[in-house]
């Protein structure tokens, strides 16, 4: 890329355009970059066996010397989840609010790089210099505290970075979105506006988070058995609601999910929750209490397989147990491609007896998004010249867009970029022109051992046809078949009851063994090809289906 400074501002998305999760934008100009945001996403349905996912940040990487430092705007894992994985290849400054980098120190020090990480706490008041970027920071409301967006003013105009927000006009801590602070910068003059396009599809307004409060006040009122309540354990603001309901309603807390137990400490010493602690009893000894005397606070609202909720639910907790009669409030989004684990999940519960309460049955969700009218009131405070929206699949996107364009701004100012684009912004252009090395790396298990897509791309050939070992023994003198083959199928067909098609495989090799060259026999490499290539062929032919063969030859 050139560096010619009158080419204007480059903005690359590297993560978080074209998907939910892993966002991450980059802002160039000439040698300083700054990057908005660290996020990560978890392994969509299609992902078996990997555990995180991260953005490919090869182009930071490549120009890590012109950092000059990250901002996270808040502390939810699409954000901020990203930052280990970051740290553990670039060591920059990191800025963030209190709560934001409080919260980000849990996962800091599980994976090692705490000591290291250079974090330095900003306020919405503060302005910040970072190389040739001014940049200044708004309160936005959205379902966790302390979360910002960030004006940057770079040599070419004011660019409105929104982050993820709302108009919450009742926020349940009384700080409002900062709307003076958005009209003042639109009297300056914007030159951009990049947005979050997460509800670009939902009408109206995003209701306040106090909305559901007399929905959930009810529940507490009828049940008169157990209480479960799952959500994210970063919506403080929803968590809120639901400790105050159980002091009105007299009940104690327990709380389960390690996240959750956390997230709740360090919110509560840092004043951010008001947590009666003479109400909290430890969740192993809730079962002491009988079940309308306690509400129980717990991880798993996407019915992720190891959570709180989920073990619950299969009766595999430890000391935590549904009875008939006692009642689950799901009280979060379902994330898009977290459906069937959740649909898993509350079978399991309604199998024990429970009542389960979740978005689409009961008003027990707010979003923490701004629908289409908090976002057209976005664009008019702003009144930027050029618009980008971010955050959301291409259709949020494009619909945003859509949106843009209702409101004033020319079809020919907004532009619907996808991960890697490489954006160029001057005073009377902005647009495409290139891409840059993006992309997602799949984490399984430790955080520094990533996963090539041919690996995942063969978990899920194993799990759709399943596998076929072919044993065969050779002569080491003569090279001649001297014992097999014999066959072991493993999630592909029923041994017992698929002898006719097993005795036909066993006649291929046989037969493609017999016809290979005594030179091709003698390299077991070859012997292998030729039985993988054949099987494959032949069980295609028979099944319709492509398991993963895996020949073994042996000699003696």
């Amino acid at each position: 890329m050139s560096e010619n400074r009158d080419e204007g501002v480059s903005i690359i998305p590297i993560g978080g355009l074209g998907e939910f999760g892993i966002n991450m934008m980059v802002y160039q100009y000439g040698d300083d970059i700054i990057a908005v945001d660290a996020g990560l996403m978890f392994p969509e349905a299609d992902m078996p066996g990997v555990d995180l996912v991260f953005p490919d940040i090869t182009y930071l990487y490549e120009n890590r010397d012109k950092i000059k430092g990250i901002i996270i705007t808040h502390a939810h894992e699409d954000h901020v989840g990203g930052l280990a994985f970051f740290l553990r290849q670039i060591n920059v400054p990191i800025y963030g609010t209190k709560l934001t980098l409080a919260l980000a120190k849990g996962r800091l020090r599980e994976y090692g790089v705490l000591d290291i990480a250079q974090l330095n706490v900003i306020h919405p008041d503060d302005t910040l210099q970072l190389g040739c970027f001014n940049l200044e920071f708004i309160h936005v409301a959205h379902s966790i505290p302390d979360t910002v967006a960030v004006a940057i003013h770079t040599p070419v105009g004011i660019v409105v970075h929104a982050s993820d927000f709302k108009f919450d006009q009742t926020p349940v801590d009384n700080r409002l979105t900062e709307i003076p602070k958005l009209a003042a910068l639109g009297e300056k003059g914007v030159l951009l506006l990049v947005s979050d396009s997460t509800n670009a599809d939902r009408p109206g307004f995003t209701p306040s988070e106090r909305s559901i409060h007399s929905d959930l006040n009810g529940v507490f009122q009828r049940t008169t058995g157990g209480l479960f309540l799952a959500t994210f354990s970063s919506s403080l603001h929803r968590i809120q609601q639901f400790i105050d309901l159980a002091v009105d309603h007299r009940r104690l807390i327990a709380v389960t999910g390690r996240s959750m137990i956390n997230n709740i400490r360090t919110a509560s010493e840092l004043g951010y929750l008001d947590v009666p602690h003479n109400l909290l009893v430890d969740a192993r000894e809730a079962n002491r209490f009988a079940p309308h005397e306690v509400v129980v606070l717990s991880t798993g609202s996407q019915g992720e397989p190891r959570s709180a909720m989920a073990l619950i639910a299969k009766d595999d907790h430890a000391f935590l147990h549904i009875d008939s009669g006692d009642t689950v409030i799901i009280s979060a989004r379902i994330i898009p491609g977290n459906e069937l684990s959740v649909r898993h999940m509350i079978n399991h519960l309604l199998r024990r007896g429970a009542h389960v309460l979740h978005e689409k049955n009961a008003n027990i969700h707010v979003s923490g998004h701004g629908a289409q009218e908090d976002l057209k009131l976005m664009i008019n405070l702003v009144r930027p010249k050029f618009f980008i929206p971010a955050h959301g699949e291409y259709n949020n996107l494009v619909q945003h867009a859509e949106l843009a364009e209702e409101v004033g701004i020319p079809s020919d100012n907004i532009t619907v970029a996808e991960d890697g684009d490489l954006i160029t912004l001057t005073s009377d252009f902005c647009g495409v022109q290139g891409k840059v090395p993006a992309g997602r790396v799949l984490v399984d298990g430790k955080i520094d051992m990533g996963v090539e897509n041919i690996v995942v791309h063969d978990r899920q050939q194993l799990a759709q046809d399943g596998m076929v070992i072919p044993i065969v023994v050779l002569n080491s003198n003569s090279d001649e078949l001297t014992a097999g083959p014999d066959i072991v199928s493993r999630g592909f067909v029923y041994m017992d009851e698929s002898e006719n098609l097993m005795n036909e495989a066993k006649e291929i090799v046989i037969h493609a063994i017999n016809h290979l060259s005594p030179e091709s026999r003698s390299e077991a490499e070859t012997v292998q090809e030729e039985i993988r290539v054949v099987l494959r062929r032949f069980f295609k032919r028979k099944t319709d289906r492509r398991p993963m063969v895996l020949p073994v030859v042996m000699r003696i």
